[in-house]
């Protein structure tokens, strides 16, 4: 299997027999379906649009200030870098994690905006069948793994994005947006966050960082928490989890290394922070990963 293209199908034995966690990793996107009878995501962010579409059960999230409480037909809209968290019980959810850089080339091939354009979601919480719809097909496909799979969870997931264009993305062509390898961002930050995607694995002051930006520590950070709505520190954590996620998809490195590649000082501390944002230890999901590539 390429690994650029790596699935995770995990049915415990010692799980409920209704129990499923399934993910796949796309360059441009990425697929969660899962159900359970519990679970709980703390507070956390992801540097992808995020769609999560309950299929059965209830979910509570909290998105940035605003909580909601979602049953089935219901769907989560968080934007990219959006503090967010959850907990749910007999559940069954997709979510889809869609790269910033996919929805930028959508903008620019829909002649909706230049690449300088500024996306956000109008609404948190919608009712919307299509993305029902599309969402039980990626659930099909991710199951079935049928010959042509990658092409079609590829299909679908730009018909996804076209759609949240059309329905649910507010798109403003911006002077101050630049793109970045983290997708279009403020252009007065976009040194800084070039400067963390690429120090990531080492202690990092705040100093330092505002410094990639030409601007005192104060103004920094009271900056990039008004623009991204996360403080630096955040942020940076979240492009460590990122990159730990594609270490442990993508390579046999062990744990510990890991951790210490993506700038952790103690695999145990890497483990509660994975487990608390991904509801998986990162064990887990490395066996579940080899199971899936035997």
């Amino acid at each position: 299997m390429n690994r650029t293209d790596a699935i995770i199908d995990k049915q415990s034995s010692s799980a409920p027999p209704s129990e499923i966690q399934r993910f796949i990793s796309r360059p441009q996107f990425s697929i969660r379906h899962t159900r359970c009878e519990g679970c709980e995501f703390h507070l956390h962010s992801h540097s992808a649009f995020t769609v999560t579409a309950i299929l059965a059960g209830r979910m509570t999230t909290t998105i940035g200030a605003e909580s909601f409480d979602l049953s089935a037909g219901q769907i989560a809209l968080t934007d990219a870098n959006q503090n967010h968290s959850a907990s749910a019980s007999a559940v069954e959810f997709v979510s889809i994690a869609i790269s910033p850089i996919l929805v930028g080339e959508m903008v620019i091939e829909t002649g909706l905006a230049r690449a300088s354009a500024e996306i956000n979601f109008r609404a948190r919480a919608v009712t919307d069948e299509a993305i029902t719809a599309v969402s039980h097909q990626l659930v099909e496909e991710m199951a079935a793994l049928s010959p042509g799979h990658e092409a079609m969870l590829d299909a679908l997931a730009r018909q996804m994005v076209i759609h949240l264009l059309r329905h649910h993305f507010t798109v403003r062509e911006s002077a101050r947006i630049e793109l970045s390898r983290a997708g279009p961002v403020d252009r007065r930050l976009r040194r800084a966050i070039e400067f963390m995607h690429d120090n990531y694995g080492r202690e990092l002051a705040l100093e330092e960082i505002a410094s990639a930006a030409y601007l005192s520590e104060y103004h920094f950070a009271r900056v990039f928490k008004q623009i991204t709505g996360l403080t630096p520190h955040t942020y940076l954590a979240n492009i460590r989890l990122e990159r730990a996620r594609k270490l442990l998809s993508e390579t046999l490195l062990p744990i510990s290394q890991i951790a210490a590649m993506v700038g952790y000082q103690s695999q145990s501390h890497f483990t509660k922070i994975f487990k608390a944002t991904t509801g998986v230890t990162p064990g887990a999901f490395r066996e579940v990963m080899s199971a899936s590539n035997r």
